[in-house]
């Protein structure tokens, strides 16, 4: 049976796989304009994916516990309010 400490750092990594991918292939290119602002405040790589992450995290519930499609326009105004917590409406 899995401890949920290995649940949280395998849906972590998975977020973090996310996030990769929408950088590498600059869809949103929010996604990478937002780490590059959040580094340029002083934040680590790791501290500003971490903080993107979250924003995905709030869509990822919605999709998966709501049943609701990811909301697009949530996710970028949760990106452009960081390093504000994103959060839902």
């Amino acid at each position: 049976m899995n401890k949920p400490v290995e649940s949280n750092e395998i849906l972590r990594k998975q977020i973090f796989d996310i996030i990769d991918n929408q950088i590498r292939l600059k869809n949103p290119p929010e996604t990478s304009q937002t780490l590059e602002r959040l580094i340029g405040l002083g934040f680590t790589r790791l501290e500003a994916k971490q903080m993107i992450g979250q924003c995905i995290a709030v869509e990822l519930f919605y999709v998966l516990k709501q049943q609701q499609p990811f909301n697009n326009d949530r996710y970028l105004k949760n990106l452009k309010s960081l390093p504000k917590e994103p959060f839902d409406e």
